[in-house]
């Protein structure tokens, strides 16, 4: 059993363009793709400077963006962080959320996602200021769906490092106060999860009242680290035997919106083939899907050297890298040049004020 796969757009650093959002809804949808939550990190207007609206060209945008969704039988949906609003959620508070969803609401998006990531949670009763917000929100948007991502979102303890001890009980307390038809995201065992098991996902759905809606942390490759290694490969780590477990499959992509497209395509053949998935197989087929059989070829065998040495580990073949691929004509080799020359680089700087 196949669950309801999604995007979400969820990354920080460098935006992709409007251009490369329609090319990667152009190449999932078919596969079985249905959904795409625009929520990138670096859009203000929905983080930080959340209470600010976006202006008319950002809003047709948007507007353009749901149209897209739809002429391919996806849904859209728009991720909103509101920063500070659990710490004090006052009448102005509540009367700036209610505006803003007021406008989200112009744009005709299908799923309404509210964000409670990258931010201090350490309130005894952080559950009831979140749910008190959620209500608020579900009570004035027309979207149709409500999905949700905890400050807890994992329970890798360095989530309690970065943003304080997590309150007691928090995910229970949350499950309990949040309506059911509301889906609520969660990344696994870590933060970035090498892989799922049942016996977790039924641990969380234990926990949650509701089965999880898996944010899967691959192939997005943010962060200071992570952006110097190119995130290719095939989905491993994710059995189809999963799928029951869970009420949606939602991938955060790599910065590089085409080369994301090749690990994005193998992750319905993994559940779909099952027992009989070939992760490198698959990797060649999707390869060749986005960039031509010549590409995938000497994708496949430059791999250890893209994704497991990286950037900084090549950096003396470099210069000879660039003129391999920059020698192909395809969207998905100019990535890798781009890459190559820092263009996608991810700093301390950028997590600390996206």
């Amino acid at each position: 059993m196949m669950p309801e796969l999604g995007i979400i757009e969820g990354y920080f650093g460098r935006a992709w363009s409007w251009a490369d959002r329609s090319q990667v809804i152009d190449r999932l949808a078919p596969v079985g793709y249905a959904f795409f939550h625009y929520a990138p990190k670096i859009d203000g207007k929905l983080r930080r400077d959340w209470r600010q609206l976006h202006d008319d060209a950002e809003t047709q945008n948007l507007r353009q963006f749901a149209r897209h969704c739809a002429s391919r039988q996806m849904r859209s949906g728009i991720g909103l962080t509101p920063y500070g609003a659990h710490v004090d959620f006052d009448r102005k508070t509540r009367q700036e959320l209610k505006a803003k969803i007021a406008h989200l609401d112009t744009i005709g998006i299908d799923d309404l996602v509210i964000l409670f990531d990258d931010m201090r949670g350490d309130f005894s009763d952080l559950a009831e200021r979140q749910a008190e917000i959620i209500d608020c929100a579900i009570g004035c948007s027309k979207a149709s769906r409500v999905f949700m991502c905890p400050s807890y979102y994992s329970d890798d303890p360095l989530l309690d490092r970065v943003f304080g001890q997590r309150p007691e009980s928090y995910l229970e307390k949350l499950g309990k106060l949040l309506d059911p038809s509301i889906s609520v995201y969660w990344t696994g065992e870590e933060v970035c999860s090498r892989e799922l098991s049942i016996g977790h996902l039924v641990s969380v759905a234990e926990r949650l009242g509701r089965k999880p809606s898996l944010w899967d942390n691959y192939p997005v490759n943010d962060g200071p680290r992570m952006s110097n290694h190119l995130h290719l490969r095939s989905f491993t780590g994710r059995p189809a035997a999963i799928g029951p477990y869970l009420a949606h499959h939602t991938i955060n992509p790599a910065s590089q919106p085409i080369l994301n497209c090749i690990p994005a395509l193998t992750l319905p053949s993994c559940y779909a083939k099952g027992d009989a998935y070939c992760y490198a197989s698959e990797f060649l087929d999707a390869a060749t899907r986005i960039g031509g059989a010549e590409f995938a070829v000497m994708l496949q065998r430059d791999l250890h050297a893209l994704e497991d040495r990286g950037r900084l580990g090549i950096a003396d073949e470099a210069a000879q890298f660039c003129r391999t691929y920059g020698a192909i004509d395809n969207p998905a080799a100019r990535e890798i040049v781009d890459w190559l020359s820092g263009g996608y680089a991810i700093t301390g700087e950028m997590l600390r004020t996206q």
